[in-house]
């Protein structure tokens, strides 16, 4: 049975996730609901093309940030001990509430985005070292091809490469299933995405340019 202070972190932690940062920044500063344009998520990605980066880079550093937060929400809950299993644990059940609501927000009719970006803050709770070594693997294949879907796609493969390979050692099996299912769960959501890089339809980013799109 789960003790009052870790079901109050378990709603915290959903509700955090919840907040959906893409359809309030949208809508406030630029009267535009960003699920209504692009590929329809509530999401960083959908914010850069539609919005631009002045929306886009808030937006993203805000979902990260719900990630982050509230998986090391597990600082405080109960007695539990850094570094041990049960820790671990109740690391990945916070982080994975999060992104649940980052994609089903109840504050946004439960249509969300598709949680990368607060599936890397998450992991990078989790296992810094590892996510931050996939963070730089998304930056260089989104400087090369402009792609964001397949930059994540790159990222979270590597995720679980890069602790099967560098920190298996300090790695909890448990943090190691979990890595092996954000790749799967990342390859999962972006099926479209893969159709429509081998048809060569897939939209590019274009963070570092001016938005010029109407919308």
């Amino acid at each position: 049975m789960l003790s009052v202070s870790t079901s109050i972190a378990l709603l915290v932690s959903y509700l955090y996730g919840s907040i959906p940062t893409a359809i309030w920044i949208g809508k406030a500063f630029y009267g535009i609901d960003v699920r209504e344009y692009g590929s329809g998520n509530a999401g960083a990605t959908n914010t850069f093309r539609i919005l631009g980066k002045k929306a886009g880079i808030p937006v993203l550093i805000i979902d990260i940030l719900k990630g982050f937060t509230a998986t090391n929400l597990v600082y405080f809950v109960g007695n539990y001990i850094p570094g041990t299993v049960p820790f671990a644990n109740l690391q990945l059940v916070l982080g994975v509430t999060a992104v649940i609501g980052h994609i089903f927000p109840i504050f946004a009719g439960f249509r969300g985005g598709k949680g990368i970006a607060t599936l890397f803050g998450m992991i990078l709770a989790v296992h810094p070292e590892a996510s931050l070594i996939s963070c730089g693997v998304f930056v260089i294949v989104l400087l090369l091809t402009q792609y964001v879907s397949l930059s994540s796609m790159f990222a979270s493969f590597m995720f679980p490469v890069n602790i099967i390979l560098f920190f298996n050692e300090t790695t909890t099996k448990t943090q190691l299933l979990f890595a092996i299912s954000v790749c799967i769960l990342v390859m999962f959501t972006h099926q479209k995405n893969i159709e429509r890089l081998l048809k060569g339809k897939e939209s590019k980013a274009n963070i570092f340019k001016k938005k010029t799109e109407n919308v």
